[in-house]
């Protein structure tokens, strides 16, 4: 993995935790033309797992963690995130399947940020 998408991973990871209380447990990123696309699993807290064992509850986890991050990104990017990858942030895209934890969020950029050639890459747990 390249040192970018580590440091790019590292960025998503802390700022959830601080959101959210947790991180996600793993993240898989691509950069792709102007867009950053990240898989992020074993997202939720305890909390939220025990939240989501009714039908209710899942919408209610699904609807306040997208919410809530969609707003967090529609302020501003993340510390260090837009000169990580040399261009301006534009728009996330989130979304999260509750019943599998896992979420996927595409960051559009202003121009594209593949120029390097890096295609792919994991990060595990937080240290």
């Amino acid at each position: 993995m390249s040192r970018q998408i580590h440091e790019f991973n590292d960025i998503i990871r802390k700022l959830r935790k601080n959101l959210f209380g947790k991180g996600p447990e793993r993240i898989q990123t691509i950069f792709v033309n102007d867009m950053a696309i990240s898989t992020l699993y074993g997202n939720l807290s305890p909390s939220e797992q025990f939240i989501a064992r009714t039908v209710e509850g899942r919408e209610m986890v699904h609807a306040a963690r997208t919410r809530m991050i969609q707003n967090v990104y529609a302020t501003a990017a993340p510390e260090g995130m837009e000169e990580l990858v040399g261009a301006k942030f534009v728009h996330l895209f989130s979304d999260i399947k509750v019943e599998d934890d896992i979420a996927v969020s595409v960051f559009l950029f202003d121009r594209p940020i593949d120029q390097n050639g890096h295609l792919g890459g994991e990060s595990d747990a937080a240290r």
